[in-house]
């Protein structure tokens, strides 16, 4: 991952990488691998994260 620093101004950057990471899960991740997590939960977790997936697929398919 890069991010440009233009016109020295790092706040920007900064915001800019903070995006990226947020996009691409990086805080999820972190939250949820921060501490121990029993296998019944994780699958419930991933279960309610697929189901809330194809909830949004089948709304965006639905409005083309």
């Amino acid at each position: 991952m890069k991010i440009e620093v233009k016109n020295d101004n790092l706040e920007q950057a900064l915001r800019a990488l903070k995006k990226k990471l947020q996009r691409e899960g990086v805080f999820r991740l972190l939250k949820i691998k921060s501490h121990f997590e029993k296998p019944s939960e994780r699958k419930k977790r991933e279960k309610d994260e697929n189901t809330r997936r194809v909830k949004k697929f089948k709304k965006l398919k639905a409005r083309y």
